[in-house]
């Protein structure tokens, strides 16, 4: 590399790593120039990547009436201003429709369309992320990633400046390193044109998850590998290759690039630390990917034919014009360790979105000292004691993020605590712990609207599709419930304090 690009690389380690609660002087694209291979694609729903970036960052459509919204940013070079879409969404629920590509070249990302896989849409297109469903903050500030849950996926076939046939490139992408399944495929990167399998070494992308079909790492996954088409690769066998492991940071940074007979994947933190590197060598040592037949569509969250049952969360992602070096990769993750990714819980004891709560049982004399928590053997929903001397997964178990409700944001969803981007949910009006699994009724089954408790104590959470049900204990097990019914949950014995909350400070 040449001094004066080595000297702008160290340069903007320094400013990344200096004050990481405020925007980076360099973004990561500001730092792939100065190594010589310049963005020529840059998404991200949370962040400038570029210093001097201070256009739309993603667009948002609203169920009301289908209005859109562009989202851009607090200030330049810096971060989401998530405000704008609480503000346009109010009383509604949102899906994220573009994600603009930051760079010059204007490669943005919209609905993937029907390919040779069709997806859940009308026309067999794939569905839209729910513009709620994965929010967090970056630098202390409000944002939202994309939550793609089976059967949503974005694609550009038209691309700008993307590598094609065995030109080189690298990607990076920040993912959700505990929201992740094993369907095909979880990617983000370069694919074919057409929507279709156009073979072996037609395709270059991030592949994150925990798929065993055509490759696998050590353990039980995640794992980072290149989707080349008809193969994850984790190194140069098809199959398993011990050498790239398990990788399930909350924030994870992954990296693939690839050119003349030669690719790499590294990863790590992308909360703190360094890059590791899990493979650095030839192409995989089976026909057809040597040399590479890479078309330049890019795809995120489906694999280049529209595989659309994986699953994930992506934050931000660029791609690049050329081969990066190891030092160019490293000053990038310096910038984003330093750009301060957290879960997003902001404060506590309250039911503002934001907020880590426990909800306790009103109903004496039995469930006083009962709180709603998920099991950790199944993901079913219950209440149990909980005291200061409980194991500490009981505590965790029983803590809750508040969020806008994923269908009406005048509401409230319940997120995890110690399972990111799992939702409270009811299903056959028994309540679960799951994630999105891409389902039309998700949104609404996972909405709750806080009213004044039933008992004249607390808070009542009504289900926003079955309005004459609260969430209830019954049995010690949660449910939705009417004050009357055929089920046995419906009970109208000690109902309205069944159905009656305390939100209480976070046991964990």
């Amino acid at each position: 590399m040449a001094a004066g690009a080595t000297a702008a690389l160290t340069a903007g380690l320094l400013t990344a790593t200096a004050a990481p609660s405020q925007a980076a002087t360099q973004g990561p694209c500001d730092i792939y120039a100065a190594g010589n291979t310049p963005c020529v694609a840059a998404h991200s729903t949370t962040r400038a990547l570029y210093g001097a970036y201070n256009g739309p960052l993603y667009q948002v459509k609203r169920a009301s009436d289908n209005a859109t919204k562009d989202i851009g940013l607090l200030s330049a070079g810096g971060y989401a201003d998530a405000a704008q879409q609480d503000s346009f969404c109010a009383n509604t629920s949102c899906v994220i429709t573009v994600i603009y590509d930051q760079s010059p070249k204007h490669n943005n990302l919209t609905q993937a369309l029907k390919g040779y896989w069709p997806g859940p849409a009308e026309n067999g297109n794939d569905n839209l992320a729910n513009a709620f469903e994965a929010p967090v903050t970056v630098g202390g500030h409000k944002a939202y990633g994309v939550y793609v849950a089976p059967g949503t996926g974005y694609r550009n076939n038209n691309t700008n400046g993307i590598a094609t046939g065995d030109q080189p490139e690298g990607m990076y992408a920040i993912f959700d390193g505990t929201h992740v399944n094993g369907g095909c495929c979880f990617d983000y990167g370069n694919a074919e044109t057409t929507g279709n399998d156009d073979g072996n070494g037609t395709m270059e992308a991030i592949y994150f998850g925990t798929s065993t079909g055509w490759g696998s790492g050590s353990g039980t996954g995640p794992w980072i590998m290149a989707d080349l088409e008809n193969g994850l690769f984790s190194g140069v066998n098809r199959g398993v290759n011990a050498s790239d492991p398990t990788i399930n940071h909350r924030f994870t940074t992954a990296i693939v690039k690839g050119g003349p007979n030669h690719w790499a994947i590294r990863g790590g933190n992308a909360q703190s630390g360094s890059l590791s590197t899990f493979y650095d060598g030839v192409r995989p040592n089976d026909t057809g990917y040597n040399p590479m037949k890479k078309q330049g569509a890019i795809i995120l969250g489906i694999g280049g034919d529209n595989s659309n049952t994986g699953q994930g969360t992506f934050y931000e992602g660029v791609m690049t014009q050329g081969y990066p070096s190891d030092a160019t990769e490293n000053a990038v993750q310096a910038n984003i360790t330093a750009a301060g990714y957290n879960s997003g819980s902001t404060s506590t004891g309250t039911l503002t979105p934001g907020s880590r709560i426990s909800l306790q049982a009103t109903t004496s004399p039995c469930c006083t000292s009962h709180y709603l928590r998920h099991n950790s053997a199944d993901t079913k929903v219950v209440i149990s004691s909980i005291n200061s001397a409980s194991p500490a997964t009981d505590k965790a178990n029983a803590t809750w993020i508040v969020r806008a409700g994923l269908a009406n944001t005048s509401c409230l969803s319940f997120e995890s605590a110690d399972k990111p981007g799992q939702y409270l949910r009811h299903s056959n009006y028994q309540l679960y712990l799951n994630t999105d699994n891409g389902g039309s009724s998700f949104a609404k089954d996972a909405t709750f609207c806080p009213t004044a408790g039933n008992s004249g104590v607390g808070t009542s959470f009504q289900s926003a599709n079955f309005p004459t049900k609260y969430i209830r204990h019954y049995n010690y097990t949660a449910y939705i419930a009417s004050n009357g019914g055929t089920n046995a949950w419906d009970n109208t014995t000690s109902w309205a304090q069944d159905t009656s909350w305390l939100t209480a400070a976070p046991w964990n």
